[in-house]
């Protein structure tokens, strides 16, 4: 016979406080994280947060414990499994936990894995919706990702995957829409070579934006057959874009140049 809910060979019994918040971070300043997010933060009594969240910003909305069990490309991280283990056996123990994950849970967030996990385990949990990295990095250098007369929509695609990868460009008719690609900054040149050999354009205009909202922001813009070209800062996130909607940056970055020079002179 079986031990009794909680005793060593069953879980322990689930309180019904017990919770999970999947909750969406933004690109990394947590002045865009949500009224909401900052709130559940505020009520956890436990945080798991990504890599790309703002940490100092996290301790000083909460005094819960707080643990780094984000993902980064070529580094040692906490497996997927075992984030699943962490959050159900907590909230089995009566605690709220917030999963704080870096742009939206459900863009290349593995936050369906988890809701899933989390629904198997009959754990109570909600979504939190966050800003998108896939657009505000592109939106914060200056890029928007579909402008009138230029592209009328986007795709985003994960860039780690060369099979996939092919697959989604083999369905996309050649600089007909913007293409946002994510974790594929360190395959950059591989990236541009396959949107060639499915028909794109080499000099299709193109962007790389890094550390979006964050201290180490950086970008850069060029055509698709330069990716290969570029050198980028080490440790730092980041997107690829291309399409014509690139060009945009640069009017923007025209038009702020003409109304700080027009102030100038008018302070003279």
């Amino acid at each position: 016979m079986g031990s009794p809910a909680g005793g060593p060979e069953g879980p322990p019994l689930r309180s019904p406080a017990g919770r999970v918040s999947l909750v969406g971070a933004g690109p990394g300043d947590p002045d865009l994280w949500t009224v909401r997010a900052a709130r559940l933060v505020r009520e956890a009594d436990l945080v798991l947060y990504d890599a790309l969240v703002d940490a100092v910003a996290l301790r000083g909305l909460t005094e819960a414990p707080c643990f780094h069990v984000g993902k980064r490309a070529g580094r040692t991280s906490v497996k997927q499994e075992t984030i699943h283990k962490l959050m159900i056996r907590a909230a089995r123990h009566g605690k709220h936990v917030v999963r704080l994950k870096g742009g939206d849970p459900f863009v290349f967030g593995r936050g369906a894995e988890e809701a899933i996990a989390l629904a198997e385990a009959g754990i109570p949990f909600e979504i939190v919706p966050g800003v998108t990295t896939a657009v505000a990095a592109a939106e914060l250098a200056g890029i928007p990702v579909t402008h009138r007369g230029v592209a009328t929509g986007f795709v985003v695609l994960a860039g780690h995957t060369s099979q996939a990868l092919d697959g989604a460009l083999g369905a996309i008719a050649p600089n007909s829409l913007t293409v946002v690609v994510m974790m594929a900054v360190a395959g950059r040149a591989e990236v541009a070579q396959r949107l060639i050999a499915h028909g794109w354009a080499a000099e299709t205009p193109a962007a790389i934006v890094c550390g979006a909202s964050t201290p180490e922001s950086w970008s850069w813009t060029g055509r698709l057959n330069e990716f290969d070209t570029v050198e980028i800062p080490d440790g730092v996130a980041g997107v690829l874009i291309v399409g014509d909607v690139v060009t945009v940056r640069a009017a923007l970055v025209r038009e702020a140049r003409d109304e700080a020079r027009e102030a100038s002179y008018g302070r003279n």
